[in-house]
């Protein structure tokens, strides 16, 4: 008997269909628009990024392992920073708010700075608080910031400013991205907009 006139090929041939709809279905679901394309320089780590201790700019003493749960921003900066660190600043700034609340819960934007000589607490407080509510800024003492930065491969060092400016601080101005179980996902260079982080966010927070 032919298989498109026995009645059994055709519940089998059905069946298999209505199965291939569901699992279709619910892979949509769970992952609507598939891997995404990220706006950095992806990275597969093998192991979480390095536990630091630091000081907060609210004085409490926090470990980056504190933070494993939410997608962590950090960035290795300074407040005396003329131009880079308040641009980038403000780019992290917009993407966190183009977040739903909900989303924006999950996530925390750090700035370690590079120059905790004259970035004091207060100074950091302020600084962080101009940009968005919920941007941590954390000093240290200089061991404790070079312990930080150098397993990340971040670079900083002074150099000659102006009488005006005083010293300025020659630094990596790139944007680690840490998923929530603290590995290294993206590396975002100067530049990358707070639409194009707040895309990549999204993607995330939903991991």
């Amino acid at each position: 008997m032919k298989a498109d006139s026995n009645p059994r090929f055709w519940l089998l041939a059905g069946g298999g269909l209505l199965v291939g709809l569901v699992l279709t279905a619910v892979l949509l679901i769970v992952r609507p628009f598939g891997p995404p394309n990220f706006h950095g320089t992806v990275f597969q780590s093998s192991q979480p990024a390095q536990n630091f201790s630091l000081t907060a700019h609210t004085g409490d003493r926090v470990n980056l392992h504190d933070f494993q749960g939410k997608v962590v921003l950090l960035y290795f900066g300074y407040a005396y920073c003329p131009d880079v660190c308040p641009a980038t600043m403000g780019e992290l700034a917009r993407a966190v708010r183009a977040l739903r609340p909900s989303q924006q819960e999950q996530v925390q934007v750090i700035m370690v700075t590079v120059d905790p000589e004259r970035d004091t607490r207060e100074l950091l407080a302020d600084y962080m608080g101009y940009f968005h509510p919920t941007f941590l800024g954390l000093t240290g003492s200089e061991e404790e910031i070079a312990a930080a930065a150098m397993p990340l491969g971040i670079y900083y060092e002074k150099e000659e400013g102006t009488i005006q400016s005083g010293y300025l601080v020659n630094h990596t101005a790139s944007v680690l991205v840490l998923d929530k179980r603290g590995y290294l996902r993206i590396v975002y260079p100067f530049g990358t907009t707070g639409e194009d982080v707040a895309s990549d966010l999204r993607y995330l927070v939903r991991e």
